[in-house]
């Protein structure tokens, strides 16, 4: 471990009394601004945990990363949990949370050909338009859940064999993180009914890569790896000697962090939708069954496993815009202040309409090539109606994904999650008045890695299902439909000027 990493190595006290001799579950949570390791009971509650952050500002920093990297925060939160664990000599089951979208290319002995590309990075956008030029998109967008955008593997794999093509010659395998992390844990490269259903190849309905469309991109079919519908690997034999507590230890289950996050949060069936803020932001509803024949133009559909669908839309803007106007307006007021101030300013009263495409555009109109802009500026507007503009800017485009929720999930209570909106409860009521819906808020603020070990337990026995662990609301925000009319007016104005945008 190096001494960089292990200067960001953050040990939480334990959250209860552990047993020794009881059955563990180590769930790793691997996000784009740090790794999470803990350790969960057979009933779900987390004992333990070690944290490994990294020091990013904005989405120009994790566009690109180092999977080696990567792996050696996974390593490291591990040495230490574990260390600080050590009466605990067995842990039985590894389950591991991941982010969605990643590619890597590898070569024949597994080292890396390209950087680790995520979602973020949109040098693909111009290839995704091409894509729609080629393909039937919206035949594509039902069969793999995925539209052309340059967050998914089409788009990303075509870009690379036009911008790169001595690093896609030399690859042998295109892998995501996760199968990469597997690779170098447990020998194989698991790819993962859930981590395989957001590249845009798999079928959504066989859960198998759409080998069709992968040979159309002219991708070879032994680049991939196979995907995996029963998990159950065991840890590679030098990883036994490092963390003996781990010798018996076998991988369960690799679950993309949105529908761990939905797992985690207690939104699993159609009465419930996830609504999360951290960097970027997402609405999403977990349920067992099939997607919808005809998938509305705006939502994308991945799966959780064989059995579950996780249908939504995703921002590339969230908590990340509102950290960027904060450092770049240069806003050096006491955050209490600051929520203090936004908070007694009116609904839409500042004459301000904001674009929220500092990243591009996912949902609703997956145009990557939008760019953000603040409109109406005058010599006397401030810094804070600007910040208040943009809180209300986002919540217009989290209405828009619900408005098409609904056609999936019709009368669902909203669940919201996210450390963005733990310390913005004006950012709540925003939510809750634009959608002119309660928003329910709490579960656990570590939704992603609870979820990925309940999907671990439900695997191996340990509970029946997850339906059978609850998630806690701490608060109840209602929406005020005075301003719900007013906030309906600025979307309206606001699509406007995105209707001129993207044409």
């Amino acid at each position: 471990m190096s001494s960089a990493i292990d200067e960001l190595v953050k040990v939480e006290p334990a959250l209860a009394s552990l047993d020794a001799t009881a059955f563990h579950v180590l769930s790793l949570d691997v996000g784009t601004s740090g790794v999470r390791a803990a350790l969960f009971n057979q009933e779900g509650i987390e004992y333990s945990s070690a944290r490994v952050g990294r020091n990013r500002v904005s989405l120009a920093d994790f566009t690109e990363l180092d999977a080696n990297t990567i792996v050696d925060e996974v390593f490291a939160a591990i040495d230490q949990l574990l260390s600080a664990n050590a009466h605990v000599t067995r842990i039985d089951v590894i389950t591991i949370s991941a982010f969605w979208h990643s590619l890597l290319g590898v070569d024949e002995s597994g080292a890396p050909t390209t950087p680790l590309l995520t979602w973020a990075d949109t040098r693909a956008t111009k290839v995704a338009k091409s894509l729609r030029a080629e393909f039937n998109e919206s035949d594509m967008h039902n069969e793999t859940g995925c539209r052309f955008h340059s967050s998914y593997w089409p788009a990303k794999l075509r870009w690379l064999q036009q911008e790169d093509g001595d690093a896609f010659n030399r690859t042998s395998q295109w892998l995501g993180f996760a199968e990469y992390l597997s690779l170098k844990m447990f020998a194989e490269p698991v790819a993962s009914v859930s981590m395989a259903s957001a590249t845009g190849l798999m079928n959504q309905r066989t859960c198998e890569w759409d080998w069709d469309f992968i040979r159309a991109l002219n991708v070879g079919p032994d680049s991939l790896p196979p995907i995996t519908q029963t998990i159950d690997q065991p840890l590679s034999a030098r990883f036994v000697k490092r963390w003996p507590a781990l010798g018996k230890s076998r991988l369960r289950a690799i679950v993309g962090d949105g529908a761990a996050n939905n797992v985690g949060g207690g939104c699993f069936s159609k009465d419930k939708i996830a609504l999360m803020i951290g960097t970027s932001g997402a609405m999403r509803v977990v349920f067992e069954g099939q997607p919808p024949e005809q998938l509305p133009s705006s939502l994308w559909s991945y799966r959780v496993d064989q059995k579950r669908v996780a249908i939504g839309g995703a921002l590339s803007d969230g908590g990340g815009l509102y950290r960027w106007l904060i450092e770049s307006l240069v806003v050096d007021t006491d955050p209490a202040e600051l929520a203090a101030a936004l908070s007694v300013l009116e609904p839409d009263a500042h004459g301000l309409t904001i674009l929220p495409f500092w990243s591009g555009e996912r949902s609703t109109g997956w145009s990557g090539d939008s760019r953000g802009a603040i409109l109406g500026l005058t010599q006397q507007t401030t810094t804070v109606e600007i910040v208040r503009a943009a809180l209300e800017s986002i919540a217009y485009r989290f209405a828009l994904i619900d408005s098409s929720l609904a056609t999936i999930a019709p009368n669902a209570k909203i669940i919201a999650t996210g450390n963005a909106l733990r310390s913005s409860p004006i950012w709540l009521q925003i939510i809750s008045d634009v959608l002119g819906k309660p928003i329910m808020f709490g579960g656990t603020p570590e939704a992603s890695i609870r979820g990925a070990a309940l999907l671990a337990l439900e695997a191996v026995g340990k509970i029946g299902a997850i339906g059978e662990v609850t998630a806690s609301i701490d608060e109840v925000f209602d929406p005020d439909m005075d301003r719900h009319v007013r906030y309906r007016r600025a979307l309206a104005r606001q699509e406007e000027f995105y209707r001129k945008l993207i044409s």
